[in-house]
């Protein structure tokens, strides 16, 4: 128990420790996100701030599960679904900063990239885990799914990482909104006597704690798509290894709205030829540029608000599972 509870220190001292490293190395090197034009303008200052600070959290997590984690199957299945993406999302970075194209990766190389880790998930579940049977929340009921259920996990997958990497587009956003959400799965891997899970939670917890210190308002540094596409795989390991698959849409409920506001936005935009639901998406520069009542909100104002949201989704859906 002690071990574990030392596991999200050791991970925030571990990014606290290589963040004044790091970051005017990336300086050094010139790797400054490039900022789109078509942004809100008032994120133009933030224009040549590094970014890759994504491997902070990366390095925290692997250093305070080798301290005082246990390396077990599922949590080096967890390991490399966070890694694996963690890379496809550092190419993506690698071509916007040192190739100077802001796009990155195109959508189908990127899709390729992560249906390639989807895959690679399904047949280690097929093989090995074969339990295809979903939890239905506030119902206390499971159903098979047979096959089709690993339909759910690709989603899933490819649905989390996109989501979460959606949501990074504020200082410290996408940090706060799943600290509430790691803690939450730690409570969940233990009731399941999952501890070595719940080290991991922690570990993904402590490392964004860590990684706040430089990426709070005014960010210092951002963590990239290695760090955003890396926590969107750790959130769905977590909830693919513990089985609470649909639990994760209320829990990442912020993710999903996040998601949500940008297909919405595209299919409203190609269907009435020009309008628009949402001032800009993803759903944070909506509200930054005044919501639906020109009111607009600072940007911390919309970390703040974002991040209560998260924590009262996580409770929620923590009640849901307690009573199930």
């Amino acid at each position: 128990m002690l071990s574990t509870l030392l596991i999200p220190v050791a991970a925030f001292i571990v990014c606290a420790a290589i963040g004044p490293i790091l970051i005017p190395y990336l300086h050094k090197l010139k790797f400054g996100q490039m900022i789109r034009e078509v942004g809100p303008k008032s994120h133009a200052k933030k224009s040549g701030t590094p970014t890759m600070g994504g491997i902070m959290i990366l390095a925290g997590i692997v250093l305070s599960l080798l301290a005082f984690g246990k390396l077990t199957p599922s949590v080096m299945i967890a390991l490399i679904l966070t890694w694996g993406h963690a890379v496809i999302g550092f190419v993506d970075d690698y071509i916007k900063v040192v190739m100077k194209r802001n796009l990155g990766l195109t959508e189908r190389q990127k899709f390729f990239m992560q249906f390639v880790m989807a895959g690679a998930y399904i047949w280690y579940a097929e093989h090995y885990i074969q339990d295809t049977n979903l939890w239905i929340p506030g119902f206390n009921a499971t159903i098979d799914f047979g096959m089709a259920y690993y339909v759910i996990v690709f989603l899933l997958l490819v649905g989390t990482t996109n989501a979460v990497n959606l949501t990074d587009g504020l200082d410290g956003l996408v940090s706060f909104v799943t600290l509430p959400v790691a803690l939450v799965y730690a409570a969940i891997c233990y009731s399941l006597n999952m501890p070595d899970m719940a080290g991991f939670a922690l570990a993904v917890f402590g490392g964004c704690c860590g990684f706040l210190l430089f990426n709070h308002h005014p960010a210092k540094v951002f963590m990239g798509d290695t760090g955003s596409l890396a926590l969107g795989g750790a959130v769905a390991a977590l909830a693919l290894l513990t089985k609470t698959e649909l639990l994760l849409i209320l829990i990442g409920g912020v993710y999903v709205a996040e998601a949500a506001s940008v297909i919405m936005q595209v299919a409203y935009f190609k269907y009435t030829h020009g309008q628009r639901i949402f001032r800009m998406s993803p759903l944070h520069h909506h509200f930054e540029l005044g919501g639906w009542n020109d009111v607009k909100w600072k940007e911390t104002k919309v970390v703040k608000v974002f991040t209560l949201v998260s924590c009262l989704l996580c409770a929620a859906a923590y009640g849901l599972w307690m009573i199930r």
